[in-house]
């Protein structure tokens, strides 16, 4: 899903870098305010697994390619706001460093796949967080839901974003970005699951939606 250089229009690429510095900024606010010296250490690991997860590409139609993206799992662990800061510093190092992904195109990554796949699979989450029961096992579908919404709808802005750009036509990007990544979701969501699984079993106190949802349950009871 890492656009390259030279995919998109100067318009999208300019839309989408204040896109992603704005949500920046108030990231790095939220999580000033929100961060907990008992997140700290978690913030790593998931940033280095996210990183480690995300460098085993392979091509998609389009110019683009096909990854398993951590954004769904790094928001119902830490927030969106942290999601979205790990998500961004992944990309970033991956751009600069590996060179995956444009330089130029790394406002649009980092907004389809940072935002998109990240603020928006917590949205997503919490509305199946509500809609299902109040245990390990609602809270688990709730994640794979998510999970999988995360990198469909993050393709699907990258397939709008190469469409609106005219790298490659609606009609063949759309369904190969998004056909494409819907078989990948499946597997998304079976290592969102299984990671929050075993984080659940060992230390459920991490997890921070699994605490509001605890938390929620037991105002419930009184």
């Amino acid at each position: 899903m890492h656009i390259p250089d030279g995919f998109l229009s100067n318009t999208i690429n300019l839309t989408t870098v204040g896109l992603s510095g704005l949500t920046m900024v108030v990231a790095l606010k939220k999580a000033r305010q929100e961060l907990t010296e008992k997140e700290i250490p978690l913030v790593g690991v998931t940033a280095a697994f996210i990183f480690a997860a995300q460098m085993i590409n392979f091509p998609v139609a389009g110019g683009t390619s096909g990854h398993f993206l951590g954004a769904a799992l790094a928001s119902i662990l830490l927030g969106p706001w942290l999601s979205f800061i790990i998500i961004a510093l992944v990309l970033i190092l991956q751009c600069l460093g590996f060179a995956d992904g444009g330089i130029t195109a790394l406002g649009s990554n980092i907004a389809n796949m940072g935002l998109i796949g990240g603020m928006g699979s917590y949205l997503i989450f919490r509305f199946f967080q509500f809609l299902l029961p109040t245990n390990r096992r609602g809270f688990l579908a709730a994640s794979a839901v998510a999970s999988w919404f995360s990198i469909v709808l993050a393709s699907l802005a990258c397939a709008l974003e190469l469409g609106l750009s005219r790298t490659s036509p609606f009609s063949l990007v759309i369904p190969s970005m998004v056909g494409f990544h819907a078989l990948i979701g499946i597997g998304e969501a079976l290592i969102t699951v299984a990671v929050l699984s075993a984080v659940l079993t060992a230390r459920s106190d991490l997890i921070r939606t699994w605490r509001m949802e605890k938390t929620a349950s037991e105002l419930g009871q009184l």
